[in-house]
């Protein structure tokens, strides 16, 4: 495989990111790898890695009153990512294109941080909206940002709570990505063997970041990451565009 040094290099960053944050593997993952390949196909190399790492971040005590409480919204991301998968794997400016734009908004999001909170009544109405909508962005792009992880952040979790939640969402999304993958035939011996390599410096960045959790301020990591990926999705619309 010619970029195998670059996807552990990418994959072992991206781990980092999620051990200290609690996200960010997908989008830089994907956001970094769709600099030099097809997103389809960086999307495939990321199914063991996410997979792993978020049954990790998902387990814990508040699982089931998540599930419970988020499963409308999960179910809801399998019929979105078959909605958008076809954009996905006909590559292209398009699927390049609006990978960068959703790269651009999740950054601008996360710079921004506004202050959103839902009351329950709406949180009911807009499970399956957003699971929906979630879906289709990630089945169309590959990465799972949009608008899932602002709607989690606006649930009044507490931070533990959130973390697992996010990793239960991730999860979710993964397994649906994977299935509309394997469904137009995009996982292949060679992206899944990929996937298999890049899985032990995910794992490993993931504990050296989960380490370093307390040590680095989260507000300047978390600044940092996103003015990465806005830098990353600037490029990659940019490149669409060109």
């Amino acid at each position: 495989m010619d970029n195998l040094p670059l996807i552990l290099l990418v994959f072992l960053v991206a781990g980092l990111a999620k051990g200290i944050v609690g996200l960010g593997l997908p989008t830089i993952s994907i956001g970094l790898l769709a600099l030099v390949m097809p997103p389809a196909e960086a999307a495939a190399l990321l199914l063991l890695p996410s997979l792993a790492t978020n049954v990790m971040q998902c387990a814990g005590p508040a699982l089931r009153p998540l599930l419970r409480r988020l499963w409308p919204m999960l179910l809801a991301l399998l019929p979105g990512c078959f909605a958008g998968i076809g954009l996905l794997t006909a590559g292209g400016p398009a699927a390049l294109g609006l990978l960068g734009a959703a790269l651009v908004a999740y950054a601008a999001w996360g710079l921004a941080a506004p202050p959103l909170h839902l009351p329950p009544r709406m949180e009911r109405a807009s499970a399956v909206p957003v699971g929906l909508l979630g879906g289709v962005i990630t089945g169309a792009t590959g990465v799972f940002v949009m608008p899932v992880v602002p709607w989690l952040g606006a649930l009044g979790l507490a931070r533990d709570a959130l973390v697992q939640a996010l990793g239960l969402a991730f999860l979710a999304a993964t397994l649906a990505l994977g299935a509309a993958l394997a469904w137009a035939g995009s996982v292949t011996p060679a992206t899944s063997l990929g996937s298999l390599l890049a899985l032990p410096p995910a794992l490993i960045g993931m504990a050296i970041g989960t380490r370093l959790r307390g040590r680095i301020p989260p507000p300047l990591f978390r600044r940092l990451f996103f003015l990465a990926l806005l830098a990353i999705g600037a490029q990659l619309a940019w490149r669409a565009m060109s």
